[in-house]
């Protein structure tokens, strides 16, 4: 009988799985979204003792997590969250998914009923290495964030930093926390870098809540 498929837990996790981190109380209810191999998920278990659980579309990935002890089923974000009850979880978290999905803005309003709050990060396709890579190269951009040729990649729907606040303010969604982390790591803020964190930002992390 052959051994059960392990992740390997890594030391330095995803800049963004670290900032998502530190948005969550500890003790609260987390579902997972597009969850992978549930390294964000067992991040969270170990360090803020979520009650954790998870969404993961390959059946692969699936197989890693429950082999690793996290509670994740088999489902497709565009089709499955609305199975899940009104304000089940805590937070709802769909981690650089969401420029995967076919209707970007309908997984968003699921995520707002399913969770209290929802925390959604994405590679921001204005970020200035795209933009001088397919204005000198005329290709798709390649980044440390956009790293499969568009020919393999699952992206079907990239936004861009102001594309996203722009669907959140037509949706009426609350942005609670806006963080923009630049290539190298480092965290910019909107406050410091204002309209220029739409070009010199990598990747955008939101945490997002349904107006009252």
């Amino acid at each position: 009988m052959s051994e059960p498929i392990k992740f390997v837990p890594k030391r330095d996790i995803r800049v963004d799985w670290q900032l998502i981190a530190e948005m969550i109380e500890p003790g609260s209810s987390v579902l997972d979204v597009g969850c992978d191999d549930g390294q964000l998920l067992a991040h969270l278990t170990e360090t803020k003792n979520v009650e954790g659980r998870g969404l993961e579309l390959s059946q692969h990935g699936v197989n890693i997590c429950v082999a690793n002890g996290l509670s994740v089923v088999q489902g497709n974000a565009d089709t499955d969250l609305v199975y899940y009850p009104d304000d089940s979880f805590d937070y709802a978290i769909l981690s650089k998914t969401l420029q995967t999905t076919h209707q970007p803005h309908v997984v968003l309003e699921q995520l707002l009923r399913i969770g209290r709050r929802a925390i959604v990060s994405f590679p921001n396709f204005a970020y200035w290495r795209c933009r001088t890579y397919l204005a000198f190269t005329g290709r798709m951009p390649m980044t440390n964030s956009l790293d499969i040729p568009w020919y393999e990649t699952p992206n079907i729907h990239f936004c861009t930093l102001k594309d996203f606040t722009a669907l959140c303010e037509k949706m009426e969604v609350k942005i609670e926390q806006s963080v923009i982390v630049k290539a190298s790591g480092e965290v910019m803020t909107r406050s410091t870098y204002g309209s220029f964190a739409n070009f010199f930002g990598a990747d955008c992390i939101f945490m997002l809540s349904k107006k009252t």
